[in-house]
């Protein structure tokens, strides 16, 4: 079995107890493995010859009380293996434990504070977790997705996997944030195979920034990119009335499907008005009409 040597930050955001995974390694596909998470509960990475139990074990100890030390102890005492892995887990309370097995690959080591677990093995040096654990700390200006990419970004510029790079993810999770509300799955984003894959983790976290946040700040549509809206979608065969600038019915049906076609319907409120990044976005699909 290849060693997932990678490095991994689990964290939680005290503002609004979001939890997450952020990952990166010279290993196919590692968010795969590595990453496991439930709102309200915790979340895991478990990595160096991974034993992917421990993700829903760790995740099935904290769900009724336990401690990460609690999982620890429970993962040292049933797995022969045990001295090769590396893990991190944080609790919903903010609880964190990283734990770095004796035969781990060097450089390996991890650092654990209230709300965050940083580790990583066969490293350029200890300068990668650092960089983990020092952005994390310091950007408490970004949100907290975005946070836990620009503190693996800084870990990979600052050395990463010894080996190379290959894949990174990430997963968030909390409360009611999936799709549609029905699952806690906030955000979860694989780079599987790349040559750079932290930057285009950021750029796919973009994407889904732009396709689900909540519609809000909308401003009206003026008259001319209504005529707009109605010319492009008369051109994709989606409007049949004039270009004339005039709001109705139909150029909102009409501007619903120009929206769903780049799928982003969850984006609009209703009405003449929309986001200024989501018209942009728009033209920029569709060009001049």
């Amino acid at each position: 079995m290849p060693p997932v040597s990678t490095f991994s930050l689990v964290a939680r955001d005290p503002e609004t107890g979001d939890l997450g995974v952020a990952v990166a390694s010279k290993f196919l596909a590692v968010g795969a493995v590595v990453p496991s998470a439930r709102a309200g509960v915790g979340a895991v990475a478990t990595q160096s010859y991974a034993n992917t139990s421990y993700g829903p074990r760790g995740l099935a100890v904290l769900e009724v009380g336990g401690s990460p030390e609690d999982a620890h102890r429970i993962f040292a005492a049933t797995d022969p293996g045990h001295a090769q892995r590396q893990y991190g887990l944080v609790a919903a309370s903010g609880a964190a434990f990283s734990f770095t097995g004796d035969t781990c690959h060097p450089w390996a080591g991890g650092r654990a504070g209230a709300n965050y677990a940083a580790q990583g093995n066969l490293l350029t040096g200890p300068e990668v977790v650092d960089a983990l654990v020092e952005v994390f700390l310091e950007r408490t200006d970004l949100p907290f997705p975005e946070r836990l990419v620009a503190a693996l970004l800084a870990a990979d510029r600052a050395g990463g996997d010894q080996r190379g790079r290959q894949s990174a993810a990430l997963l968030v999770v909390g409360e009611g944030k999936g799709y549609g509300g029905f699952n806690d799955r906030w955000i979860d984003l694989r780079v599987d195979d790349h040559p750079d894959p932290v930057p285009e983790l950021e750029r796919l976290l973009g994407i889904h920034r732009l396709l689900f946040n909540p519609a809000r700040n909308a401003r009206p549509l003026t008259d001319e990119e209504i005529r707009w809206v109605q010319a492009t979608a008369a051109r994709l065969g989606l409007y049949a009335g004039p270009a004339d600038g005039a709001w109705g019915a139909a150029v909102e049906e009409a501007l619903k499907a120009l929206l769903g076609r780049e799928n982003l319907e969850e984006r609009y409120a209703g009405g003449p008005q929309l986001e200024e990044e989501v018209f942009a976005a728009l033209r920029e699909a569709y060009g001049e009409a």
